[in-house]
């Protein structure tokens, strides 16, 4: 009898673990670059943006111009670019934990 709650303790344990990652997983929202380019800076992990912020700027041949703004406000959780990467116009750049 013991044996068979402690496998269900554990299986709804599981359970709980796995909702609420699919929670904050479903929160992310990808932030795609409008531009192409080599990336010259980009935002840090951590950091608190509002829509409408810088995340992405590139060299281009008309010179440096910004490849990806915030259209949400919140916490930077992934950057995916690094300074020296090339990127394309609609590549996924940022996840944003909107708030």
């Amino acid at each position: 009898m013991l044996h068979k709650k402690s496998i269900l303790l554990i299986i709804f344990s599981l359970l709980f673990v796995f909702g609420v990652w699919t929670v904050a997983a479903g929160s992310l929202v990808n932030q795609q670059a409008v531009l192409s380019g080599e990336v010259v800076s980009a935002v840090a992990v951590g950091e608190h943006v509002v829509e409408g912020s810088e995340l992405v700027r590139v060299k281009t041949l008309a010179g440096s111009n910004t490849a990806a703004r915030s259209n949400t406000s919140g916490i930077v959780r992934e950057v995916l670019v690094t300074p020296g990467n090339k990127i394309n116009s609609g590549d996924v750049v940022v996840r944003i934990e909107a708030q």
